[in-house]
């Protein structure tokens, strides 16, 4: 099935490059190196292009034979090794070593997302000594040491952590513990580990082909079915990234197209075309080298466009599976002779293992049968067949996995659950625009509210209905040592996805506390997504491009009998709400005031009041607020015009002596005493505002040299801190706890920061265009 086949095509192929090494050349090259030129013209297309005869899937005792066949064990050792050591960046950084006492801070009131209710972190220094045995376990996996243990380390921890916090699941992550589970069953400790120095009978010794199946095939579908995913109307249509052509990864393309091309053609088209075909061109010899170049950039880009840790290099990782399996004696070959000895085995042939089933060979001498040196044929045994029969069912089970959300109906919200599984990677983008939780005191009826997100450390939960039922459940919990009996929740989220209306996604009149919800129910209280409004997507850019720079707009789309309250910041003091579709009553809380409007009609709202917007008709509403922020745009004009004096004082057009208050801007940013000392506020903000842009400047426009730099102290900073805190944790599991103030200083060492400035590494100006950079 796979390109890995190809490797132990011919029945007698093994016997050939025992004797005659590989030193490169092209596919019938290599498998025949020693095959006379009739042979090799003989084998057929099917031969060529897979490696193998359609007999071989003839029956099943060939099928055994053909998934067990003998396979070298380089470039699935170098993927072992290169998989262990980013695993073990990844557990410091993306698994959350670094910050672990803030995510599980002892006695902490903190409201958890399990995907199981009943599973809950061990005490905090209990779960440091948890990710030390997942870091142990993934340094193992890298040396090969101790292989079968380290990965059975690596993977029960790794699926405990998945398991604990549903909030941190996504694609990737899910991927990590798939490759961990499959390297847990797979001889991958054959080739550059400290296994084969431990134990000769493994070093070096041949793999049986389904190792490398399972993963090539693993890697496959997460493309394929990516794109698959991606054939929905949204991403064709390139409303899903729609951001990103923003990005300066997409300037190049902005030379020639405009930036509404870029989106549609190069984002959304190019990620569709790369994501379906990625997997063939991979297998097949003639497209691997050109597939190999495009999936590399294509996760180059990803590595600075999106936040996603070690995922971008883990793929890049996976990319040599496809090629021959003995690449890696052949590229390190070439190296010279003194390094020979710290690099990979680049001229032993490998040697038999049971894992693998040897034909007899027809054309065999009796010479070679009797040598020792030569593997013996051997008959498919029980653990060859168990091995056949799991590599068919873990590949059609991922490939039902991504289909399976008719069976789990209670986490599919707008897109499907478990939103882990299924890559779907980056179909679908959201933005909230409002999110209101109301409590109720069952007993005296006193209503309440609170702050979105509070007693929990993440706000993944306004998407997901199981989230929501856990954190009403544990609010419930919680609200009664503040004297709030018997609560019921309340959920108002507005969200627009994929640049739809925002809407609500979860009815808001439900107390969700007591909202029935299974896994495999529809959940009730969800309100279905207004598909039938999408058409109004192209209306919204004409709107937008009608508005000034200065105006913002808000979509806004609700259901029948059901109303928005709002309120209008006096910042914003020039605001209307101009009906779309359906009808509308505005009521003024402060004015006591109802006012009906039907499309097309438009309303002032008051600033610094509340109001309500309810829906009146019979079918569901369209509206849209539209806003100037009065007091940015003042203070727009008094930068301006500091910038204008400014600029006349330093070329020397400016004749009147400033008065003592604008003092500073003729020092300007290097001036600290004026600029602290300085009593006007608009002055201050100015110069703090302009030492932040020369801030961002030298960032952006630092050498490559320099941003090295600053990426590797922010990662070393981190992963001390990680270490740092591990040890702790482990002294105090051994010996107890220190005195405080002891404790309180090996912590403030552990938090030591870089010498630059943190404020200066987080300051960003929101009117600038944010840029990812190393």
């Amino acid at each position: 099935m796979e390109a890995g086949v190809r490797d132990t095509a011919a029945g007698a192929s093994y016997v050939e490059r025992s004797k005659n090494p590989r030193r490169g050349g092209s596919e019938a090259e290599s498998a025949t190196a020693k095959e006379p030129a009739e042979a090799m013209h003989s084998r057929s297309r099917m031969q060529r292009l897979f490696g193998f005869e359609k007999e071989d899937l003839s029956s099943w005792h060939r099928f055994v034979c053909l998934l067990n066949r003998p396979t070298d064990p380089a470039s699935l050792g170098i993927f072992r090794c290169l998989f262990g050591m980013l695993m073990a960046v990844d557990i410091t950084q993306e698994r959350g070593l670094s910050h672990l006492d803030y995510k599980y801070l002892d006695g902490a009131p903190i409201c958890r997302f399990p995907l199981f209710n009943f599973l809950e972190p061990l005490p905090m220094d209990w779960m440091y000594c948890v990710y030390l045995v997942m870091f142990l376990g993934a340094v193992g996996i890298m040396l090969g040491w101790f292989y079968r243990l380290s990965c059975l380390m690596f993977i029960s921890t790794y699926w405990y952590i998945f398991f604990l916090d549903k909030t941190a699941w996504n694609n990737h992550s899910y991927l990590y513990g798939l490759i961990g589970f499959q390297l847990t069953l797979m001889d991958a400790n054959r080739y550059w580990a400290i296994d084969g120095l431990r134990n000769p009978k493994k070093r070096n010794a041949h793999v049986p082909l389904w190792n490398y199946t399972i993963l090539r095939a693993q890697i496959f579908i997460v493309y394929f079915i990516a794109g698959v995913k991606k054939l929905d109307a949204d991403w064709v249509e390139g409303y899903s990234m729609k951001y990103l052509a923003h990005h300066w990864l997409f300037d190049p393309f902005k030379v020639i197209l405009p930036v509404e091309l870029v989106s549609l053609m190069v984002v959304h088209g190019g990620g569709l075309i790369l994501d379906l075909t990625a997997g063939y061109l991979l297998f097949f010899d003639v497209t691997r080298p050109a597939a190999i170049i495009f999936v590399t950039y294509f996760h180059c880009m990803n590595s600075q466009l999106f936040s996603i840790g070690m995922f971008p290099y883990t793929m890049l990782a996976t990319s040599p599976l496809f090629c021959y399996a003995d690449w890696p004696r052949r590229f390190f070959g070439r190296f010279p002779e003194f390094l020979q000895f710290v690099l990979p085995l680049t001229s032993d042939e490998p040697r038999p293992s049971p894992s693998c089933v040897y034909p007899s060979p027809p054309n065999r001498s009796a010479e070679e049968r009797e040598s020792p040196a030569l593997s013996q044929p051997t008959a498919p045994r029980f653990r060859h067949k168990m091995a056949a029969f799991f590599t068919v069912v873990y590949i059609a089970e991922q490939l039902f996995l991504p289909y399976s959300h008719f069976i789990t109906k209670g986490y599919n919200n707008w897109t499907n659950g478990l939103y882990g599984y299924s890559w779907d990677m980056m179909v679908h983008s959201r933005t909230h625009q409002h999110v209101k939780i109301t409590y109720k005191d069952g007993v005296t009826g006193q209503i309440g509210y609170l702050n979105p997100g509070v007693f929990t450390q993440t706000r993944r939960w306004k998407d997901h209905g199981d989230m929501l039922k856990q954190y009403a459940t544990c609010l419930s919990h919680n609200l009664p040592r503040f004297n709030i009996t018997d609560p019921e929740i309340y959920f108002d989220i507005w969200v627009s996805i994929n640049d739809r209306f925002q809407q609500r996604i979860f009815d808001p009149r439900v107390d969700v506390v007591k909202a029935d919800w299974s896994p495999f129910r529809p959940n009730p209280w969800l309100m279905p997504l207004l598909v039938d409004l999408s058409p109004w997507r192209t209306k919204f850019e004409e709107v937008e491009e009608s508005l000034d720079n200065q105006t913002e707009v808000v979509f806004i789309a609700d259901f029948p009998g059901l109303h928005l309250e709002n309120y209008v910041s006096e910042d914003l003091g020039n605001t209307s709400v101009q009906v779309l579709q359906g009808q509308v009553q505005v009521e003024m809380v402060d004015e006591k005031k109802n006012l009906t409007l039907t499309s097309g009609e438009k309303i002032q709202l008051p600033a610094g009041a509340y109001h309500k917007v309810y829906t009146v008709s019979e079918t569901p509403s369209c509206y849209m607020y539209i806003y100037v922020n009065t007091t940015e745009v003042e203070l727009q004009k008094n930068f301006t015009k500091l910038l204008e004096l400014q600029e006349r004082v330093r070329n020397g057009t400016e004749t009147e002596p400033l008065p003592p208050e604008l003092q500073p801007l003729i020092t300007g940013l290097d001036d600290e005493v004026a600029e602290v000392n300085d009593t006007d506020p608009m002055v201050r903000l100015f110069l703090k505002r302009q030492k932040r842009m020369q801030e961002v400047k030298k960032r952006r426009e630092a050498s490559l040299l320099e941003r090295f730099d600053r990426f590797a102290t922010k990662k070393y900073y981190m992963i001390r801190r990680g270490v740092l805190m591990t040890a702790i944790a482990m002294r105090n599991l051994a010996v107890g706890l220190p005195p405080l103030e002891q404790l309180r200083s090996e912590i403030d060492y552990a938090n030591m920061k870089a010498p630059e400035s943190e404020a200066a590494q987080k300051e960003s100006l929101a009117d600038e265009p944010r840029h990812g950079e190393l």
